[in-house]
This record gives C-alpha cells, structure tokens and sequence, in this order.
C-alpha cells in the first residue's frame, strides 16, 4: 500500500491546477479519496467536528445492504431456476449459456446455481449504474470544478435494487441517468437534492416504460420468444383476490424470507430488517421515520379492512401482508431515511413517516393500476419535507417563546 501512495502522490501534481491534466483533477480526487483518507483536514477551530464523515455515512449505507444485495443473486437466480424446473425451457439467453458453459445447472435448490444464475441478471445492471451515473457525476464535477463527492456510491448500490431482473441495460442507462441529472445534479448534486435521485430514476421508468418494469405480470424469467416465462407478483394477487389469493399463492415465510418473485432486492423482509437495525444502531437511519411508516401503513389498511369493498379485494390486505409484499420494507429502511430529502427536525420525521405509510397503502388498494405505493408515496412526502420541517421549527419557536415568557 506505501508503493501505492508514493506513486499517486508522484503523479498527483499532473491533475492539480496548472497541471496537464487539470480537468480531470475531480476524477483523480475521486479514486485517490476512495482509497485512502483525505490529506487535507479543518485546521481551525470554528467547525464542529464528527467522527462520522460523508463517506462514512455511505460506507455503512452500502454494509446495511449485503443482505438485499445478497438476495438480488440468490433470489433471482432462485426465481429464474425454478420457473425453468417447473416446465419452462431454458431461455436462450447469455445468461443462461453461460450457466450452462459453466456447467452448474439450473437447479432451484442449487446455492451455487442460484447464485450465479442470478448475478449474471444483477452484476450488468450495477455496472451499467455505475458506468453511467458515474459518467454524469465526473462530468458535473469536472464543470462546477468540485470534488466527486461519495453520495453516488449509496444511490448507485439502491438503483439496481428497485429495478426487475430482466430490464433492458440501455433502460438501465436512461433511468440513472434522468436520476442523476434531473434529481440531483440540476439541484446542486450531493445534498442539495429535493427527490431521492435513485426512487427518480425508478419512477422515470416506471412511467416511461411501464411494459418493462411493472404491470399485471413480472417477468421471472428472461424472454426473448412469446414462450418467455411471467408470474403474477404478490402485489398483483393481492389486488385480484384480497388476503385470501395472496395466503394461498405465497407462504408468508417466503415473503419474509425474500424468495418470491419482484425487484431484485426488495423482496426479504429480513434482510431489510436487518439493514434497520444497523442503520439504527450506527444513526444514520432515522428509528422515527422507519416506525412512522410501520404505523401509518398498519392504522389505513386497518381502516380500509373496515371499511370493505364488494368491488376491490385489495381493501381485505391485511397490515401483516402490506409489509410483507412489494417494496415496502425497502423503501421504509433505505429510501424513506434518506437524510437529504426527508425532513430534519426530529418531531417532523413523525408526521412524514406516517403520511408516506398512510399513502403507500391508499395508492396500493384505492388505484389498482399502481399497486406498488411505496415509490410514489416517499417522492410525494419528499416534496412536503421542508414545508413539515418549517412547521416544526415553528412549533418549538411558539414554545420557546411561551416558556421564556413566564
């Protein structure tokens, strides 16, 4: 590792303003702080210190996923597998000649098979993330003249996550990118963000290329023939037949555990309660938020379990099923606890948890078109943040006051 920083730093004079390379000096500042620590500290007294910086932060985002990244290869190659065992031909993919130039067969109950069959879906929509966003970030860097800072790393590992295993790379490309952009960089990049730029970049598709990414039907496995292989989601059985067709197509230890077809990291319970709790523990995910949701959603689907339907059975889903199913444990854990686009006062992040928990299950059961809510519901409240963060601060305004006045 010194052979390493004695050749950056012969090197590092090259990017530095008046070098050579002077424009590409954010993406020499980017790898060099990536792999070591910053050389350059606050030397004065005036700012407050914390041992817990930004790439920190990032740094324990990216650990409270191992879970949801482990489930994206295991699950998707899970689901991938056992619609071929239960009839269907191996579709003629690359990645399914690559399993079988590997050799390792398409056994469901195969860990390795699993595995690999389901990183060779994940890894290429990572790359093509990380390829790209990278691209946009270095470029906004290089013009504003700034550092690249680590806020990509986190949407770059959340973006894949959301999305369905089978969706076109160049849709991948297109979808990070107007997250990016239009979610962040036009704001002022890291930080200065109103909208989560990953939940951006889903909804950018969701609306673009509904066909690919949601629907009546998610693909499980590759299609490249009209013979391509589709289930109904669990979301989707809920909205055709209520409890009763969600209970007798998915075991709730399934749900809980992850192996039921969706998004490819949204799908364990487990592993987004997993992710809570380091995220709780370590303080960057706010306890409040993730509690608030968990309440919201559980007080409206009982209000809707009460209020019935004879038209829409998705009003019987009881509060269990709604955290169970879609990306509701996900958004809770990782997208609602962004601490950029949600509030910041502490008593505020009570009501923005709740409204996103009430809406989440409204959007779910009243339109049926959109049964996935969670996604909607957290953009929405995102824009509501600081008019519930400027309420708050008033609120505790209105007491100081009264309580100096005694």
């Amino acid at each position: 590792m010194k052979f390493l920083r004695r050749l950056l730093d012969r090197q590092a004079h090259h990017f530095e303003p008046g070098g050579r390379l002077e424009k590409l000096y954010a993406l020499w500042e980017a790898q060099d702080t990536f792999l070591y620590t910053p050389g350059h500290v606050t030397g004065g007294p005036s700012h407050v210190r914390d041992g817990l910086d930004l790439k920190r932060m990032m740094v324990t985002v990216v650990a409270a996923l191992a879970g949801c990244i482990y489930m994206a290869f295991h699950n998707t190659g899970y689901q991938a597998n056992l619609a071929i065992a239960r009839g269907a031909p191996p579709l003629e993919t690359w990645q399914t000649s690559v399993v079988e130039l590997l050799g390792i067969g398409f056994a469901p109950e195969s860990w390795a098979a699993c595995f690999v069959h389901g990183g060779l879906y994940y890894l290429p929509v990572l790359a093509v993330t990380f390829a790209v966003g990278g691209f946009w970030e270095m470029l906004f860097a290089s013009v504003r003249k700034h550092d690249v800072n680590e806020g990509f790393l986190v949407s770059g590992m959340l973006f894949p996550l959301i999305l369905p295993p089978t969706i076109p790379l160049w849709q991948v490309a297109l979808g990070v990118s107007f997250g990016i952009v239009v979610g962040k960089e036009i704001f002022g990049g890291t930080g200065m963000n109103v909208l989560n730029p990953a939940l951006v970049g889903r909804a950018f598709l969701f609306f673009a290329y509904p066909a690919d990414i949601s629907g009546d039907t998610v693909w499980i496995a590759a299609q490249t023939t009209t013979d391509g292989v589709s289930g109904a989601t669990s979301l989707a059985q809920a909205t055709l037949g209520g409890t009763s067709a969600v209970a007798g197509a998915v075991e709730p230890w399934s749900a809980f555990v992850g192996f039921i077809p969706g998004s490819m990291g949204e799908t364990s319970f487990i592993a987004c309660l997993l992710g809570a709790g380091v995220l709780v523990v370590t303080g960057v995910g706010s306890w409040r938020i993730m509690l608030s949701v968990a309440a919201g959603t559980a007080v409206m689907a009982l209000t809707l379990n009460g209020i019935g339907s004879a038209t829409n059975p998705f009003f019987d889903v009881s509060p269990t099923w709604h955290f169970l199913l879609g990306g509701w444990a996900f958004g809770t854990v990782y997208m609602a606890t962004d601490p950029v686009s949600a509030p910041t006062a502490l008593r505020g992040q009570y009501v923005y948890g709740f409204l996103i928990g009430v809406l989440a299950v409204l959007i779910r059961v009243v339109n049926p078109a959109y049964p996935e809510g969670m996604m909607l519901s957290i953009l929405f409240m995102n824009l509501f943040a600081p008019l519930i963060d400027y309420f708050a601060v008033q609120a505790n305004i209105r007491r100081r006051r009264a309580r100096n006045a005694r």
